[in-house]
């Protein structure tokens, strides 16, 4: 007999004809002798039209009366859901968030759990009960009993909670779809589902899939080893499974706020190889890493700024042990782009923070910039994905930029260990339309400038995607001075150019530049690790649709690129197809 916690989304329980068939599931899995927890969001597009309503009394709708307004949606699909199955005969029972012990932050709106007391949940369940939980919602104390929810995807994050919680064997998450694709449908008829996927891929794919799964739910399935598979409502198929790590000793208090940052990496055999003045065109990136690939030499970070003019620097960093290959092929590819000037440093290091819990969390990536500026240590290229913040960095201080960030996050230095999937290069292609890049320019080229900017973001409580600090340097003002250029979402750039203002000024930074028509498209898979030739497989697929790169950042398992916003789809697409993903 086995614990299993289901959720349901909104379009599951969309009817009453759509209840009945959930309940009918329900009942066969506790029939076949499963002990079942359930989780269920809002009836169709319910939350929509309590949003509606209160628009329609004030423009203005405070958060804790929103929260106590929308809670009450998921609150009509437990009770409904909780009488399908009685009708069925099979003995239920519907908690609210509270009611289970779903413990928060007191923040409305978006509040992340912080505990869950399982004790309720267990008596009706070693009772014969089916419990029915309303996704979405805590609250913020056992003592004000104030009602909180958790934003987008809360129901999600409600299902893998309580089953790490409960340390159930297995959480199932139903949806209208038949599991996690290669990318969006709606965007690529030909997506197929994939069998399974690690969580550091699905947590890099965040806009995978018509968003399927929240990030925060994989976060905690990751932390907590929790088995997870997505499925479709609607047949018996299989689904995808989303595999972990495995259990991990992690203490069950503060579920989503105690471990933002799994660890320190460091890697002291880099070579830092730049192209400088390379013609900004489509083809450049492509050319250059077709070389490489065919030279059998496999290439870490790649990173691309904003361009000066009509060229830009593209940076990256192979093995030291590449480094006599690399050399001349590179002044060789320099030449033929027309000259560009080439800069080799065989003495660099790449310190990396690793953590699922960075998603969405302002202040992760000042921390760790501030932390190294503190101590003198001044960064020389950034490079950022949703679970990993990579700093090049001369290799004589990388032992004490080690340490000073395990101090600052309270971790140890620890490798990676993701799951394992089936060892495909490229696991899925994701595209995000909705964000803006800011570029501010002539910035300080010394320790701590980096941590100030971002600071400023994460107190305003900005959470900024790709950060880019470029290989190129000027001169002003007799200073030397980098670019760095960042990407948000679109709606916070005006805050943003406001809370950077009053630091750019102390700084005495160059001037912001906003480019709002952007959009990043981004492969994702494990099986990219020491792998020639895969960023160069996706630069080639752009290239040949004339598809210009307008910013290039990558991890192990992730390479993005910013692209015009009217070429996002047209990018996504070609990707998806050289990749042979249909």
């Amino acid at each position: 007999m086995a614990l299993i916690v289901q959720k349901y989304g909104g379009t599951s329980v969309g009817t009453p004809e759509r209840i009945q068939a959930v309940a009918e599931r329900i009942v066969q899995t506790s029939q076949e002798g499963h002990q079942v927890v359930v989780v269920v969001s809002a009836m169709g597009k319910t939350t929509d039209s309590l949003v509606a309503l209160s628009k329609a009394v004030t423009d203005t709708p405070p958060r804790r009366e929103m929260d106590m307004l929308l809670s009450t949606g998921e609150q009509v699909s437990i009770a409904l859901v909780s009488m399908a199955i009685q009708s069925l005969g099979q003995p239920a029972v519907s908690l609210t968030g509270g009611q289970v012990g779903i413990l928060t932050e007191a923040e409305h709106g978006r509040a992340r759990i912080l505990h869950i007391d399982p004790n309720r949940l267990m008596h009706h369940i070693k009772a014969g009960r089916v419990v029915v939980v309303a996704g979405f919602q805590g609250v913020s104390s056992s003592r004000d009993l104030e009602i909180t929810t958790l934003g987008r995807g809360g129901s999600d994050t409600s299902a893998v909670a309580l089953a790490a919680a409960l340390g159930a064997d297995l959480c199932e998450i139903y949806t209208d779809v038949p599991g996690i694709l290669t990318t969006d449908p709606r965007l690529v008829p030909e997506a197929r589902v994939l069998n399974a996927i690690t969580c550091e891929e699905m947590l890099e794919l965040a806009s995978l899939g018509a968003k399927v799964l929240h990030p925060r739910a994989v976060e905690i399935a990751r932390n907590f080893g929790v088995p997870l598979v997505v499925r479709s409502s609607w047949t018996d198929e299989p689904g995808t499974e989303v595999r972990s790590p495995g259990p991990r000793t992690i203490p069950r208090q503060d579920i989503e706020m105690s471990r933002l940052v799994d660890g320190v990496e460091v890697d002291d055999q880099q070579v830092k190889v730049a192209l400088r003045h390379v013609a900004d065109r489509p083809g450049v990136a492509a050319h250059l890493f077709r070389a490489l690939a065919k030279a059998n030499i496999n290439v870490d970070l790649i990173i691309q700024s904003i361009h000066a003019g009509n060229t830009n620097d593209i940076a990256f960093t192979v093995h030291r042990r590449d480094l006599a290959r690399v050399t001349p092929l590179a002044h060789q590819v320099a030449t033929e782009l027309g000259g560009a000037e080439v800069d080799i440093d065989p003495q660099v290091a790449k310190v990396s923070i690793v953590g699922a819990g960075m998603i969405g969390r302002p202040g992760v990536a000042s921390t760790m910039f501030s932390a190294l500026g503190d101590a003198g240590i001044n960064i020389q290229l950034i490079s950022t994905s949703e679970i990993k913040v990579s700093c090049i960095i001369i290799a004589p201080d990388a032992p004490r930029a080690v340490g000073v960030l395990c101090q600052s996050f309270g971790v140890s230095c620890v490798a990676s260990t993701p799951g394992e999937t089936d060892g495909a290069p490229v696991r899925g292609v994701a595209l995000d339309p909705r964000q803006a890049q800011m570029a501010i320019l002539q910035v300080p080229d010394r320790p701590g400038a980096a941590g100030r900017l971002f600071l400023a973001l994460a107190q305003a409580r900005i959470s900024v995607d790709m950060i880019i600090q470029s290989q190129r340097t000027t001169v002003t003002a007799g200073r030397v001075t980098r670019d760095i250029a960042f990407t948000l979402h679109e709606e916070d750039v005006p805050a943003a150019q406001q809370a950077l203002e009053p630091v750019l000024q102390t700084l005495d930074c160059g001037p912001v530049v906003v480019n709002p028509s952007i959009a990043k498209v981004s492969i994702v898979g494990t099986g990219m690790v020491e792998k020639p030739g895969v960023a160069a497989q996706l630069f080639e697929a752009l290239a040949a649709a004339d598809i210009n790169i307008q910013m290039i950042a990558t991890s192990e398992i992730k390479v993005s690129c910013l692209v015009g916003a009217d070429r996002g789809v047209a990018a996504l697409q070609h990707i998806h197809q050289a990749f042979a993903l249909e």
